[in-house]
Formats: C-alpha cells, structure tokens, sequence
C-alpha cells in the first residue's frame, strides 16, 4: 500500500512540475513572439519613415527650386502643393514612429528629421538650401543609425 501512495504522490509531482515547466515555457515563447512580432513592424515602420521623409526633401528642394525659377508660376505651385502631400505622409509615418518606439532619444532624433526636412522651403539662397539639405541628410542619418541597434 505504501509503494503505492509513493508511486501515486511521485506520479501527482511529476505532473505538476511538468505542468509548471510547460507553462514557464509557454509564456516565454509568447514573449519571444511578440518581441520579433514588435521587431518587424518597427523595421517596417522606421524604413517607411525613413521613405517619406527623403521623398520629403526632395520635394522640398523641388519646391525651392520652382519656387526660384519663376514665383507663383502653375509649377511652383504645383511643387508647393506636392511638398504639402508629402509633409502629410512623413508627418504621419512620425506618428507612427511614435507610437511603436520605446526609445524617447530615437523618436526625438526622428522628430529632429522630420523638422530639419520641413524647414528647407525657407532657405535664402543656393549655398543655404544646399546645406539646409544637408542637415535634413544628416539628421535622417543619426535617426537611422540610433534606430538599428534597437532592430537587432
């Protein structure tokens, strides 16, 4: 009768400690999903980011340039309405960056792009778009850069 209650009681154990095992190993697993889940929709989100604010910039130059060229003109209109649409989709991808980012240094250097690129209508001048360009350049470089590690 004894080996059996042994046996019964080493039985009952087993189970539950496989079952706590089963169940710590569960919620890992969920955790490592929803990690690698959270990893590719950042990847996606700052690379769309990243898309909008150059296609961003090149309107804004475009709209310097036009702007330039012949003020008030039907393109530099145009461009200027453009560079508008295009403002709306990186404003929104930053919306975006802003939600999914944990990281209050990336989303300020994304915030950071964002502006340098928004402020490059207002140039006075060839050498100051030129740099005003740049600027917008290089803080979508810093934004990239401090982003990746946080991809890996």
């Amino acid at each position: 009768m004894e080996a059996a209650l042994i046996a019964v009681a080493g039985t009952l154990l087993g189970v539950i400690a496989t079952h706590w095992f089963q169940g710590r190993m569960t919620l890992r697993t969920a955790a490592l999903a929803r990690n690698e889940q959270l990893r590719q929709e950042r990847i996606a989100t700052y690379s769309a980011f990243a898309g909008a604010v150059v296609e961003y910039r090149h309107s804004q130059n475009d709209r310097w340039f036009r702007a330039v060229e012949e003020p008030g003109s039907d393109e530099a209109e145009e461009s200027r309405h453009a560079s508008y649409r295009q403002r709306t989709a990186a404003r929104q991808a930053l919306f975006r960056v802003q939600l999914v980012c944990d990281d209050a240094d990336v989303r300020r250097l994304a915030e950071a792009a964002f502006q340098q690129t928004h402020c490059m209508h207002e140039a006075v001048g060839t050498a100051d778009r030129a740099r005003r360009s740049d600027e917008a350049k290089e803080a979508l470089s810093r934004f990239i850069a401090a982003a990746a590690p946080g991809l890996r």
